[in-house]
């Protein structure tokens, strides 16, 4: 027996497609959907979908954009001989909030991944490449995910950007700030060795 109206039910099922969202958190957002006034559901439905129509990616570096070029690179101001490489544009704003780089992006839209089918060809790769010499890029740095298809990734790039006599440098990886040392991973503990630099004095 159906608890829930179809069209009830079918809000729940799109919602719990959604990432990071699970049965229970489906139901709760869509209960809530349709308790709050009309207006403030469909305002929600009318930015996802003019999100859909006028969101699409930058032809340069992959970021969203909502016309040809994104505003990073759009912006005159950016150091276009320096390129940061993230696998998604939610990395690209954790870098700018960051308010450390002043350079220029490109999104891989993914990382490799052997399990799930995904190879340099399923990302921006070629892209990149081709985005070198044109632009005068002097330093590519990978801030790809410190995982297993982060990694891969980054050593991938490595090898294929080294020989073109680019500086190609990662991203340090280690001990957030506030933690303790006793309830580090080896691997994260290690990285904080090998990132680790002079203190100025």
């Amino acid at each position: 027996m159906a608890v829930y109206a179809a069209v009830v039910q079918e809000l729940i099922d799109e919602l719990g497609r959604l990432p990071g969202i699970g049965p229970k958190s489906a139901q709760r957002i869509a209960f809530h959907l349709l308790k709050v006034p009309q207006q403030d559901a469909l305002r929600l439905a009318t930015a996802i979908r003019e999100a859909r129509e006028r969101v699409s990616f930058c032809t340069r570096c992959f970021n969203l954009a909502e016309g040809e070029l994104c505003t990073i690179c759009s912006d005159s101001r950016r150091d276009g001989h320096l390129l940061c490489v993230v696998e998604e544009s939610r990395d690209l704003v954790a870098v700018e909030r960051t308010q450390e780089f002043r350079g220029r992006y490109h999104v891989l839209q993914g990382a490799i991944s052997p399990i799930e089918g995904i190879g340099p060809d399923q990302l921006r790769v070629k892209e990149l490449l081709a985005r070198l010499e044109p632009e005068g890029v002097t330093e590519v740095i990978l801030c790809t995910n410190p995982n297993i298809e982060g990694e891969a990734t980054a050593m991938y790039l490595g090898r294929l950007l080294s020989p073109l006599g680019i500086t190609v440098t990662r991203i340090a990886s280690g001990l957030p700030v506030g933690g303790d040392l006793e309830y580090a991973d080896e691997l994260t503990l290690g990285r904080a060795l090998e990132g680790r630099r002079a203190i100025e004095s």
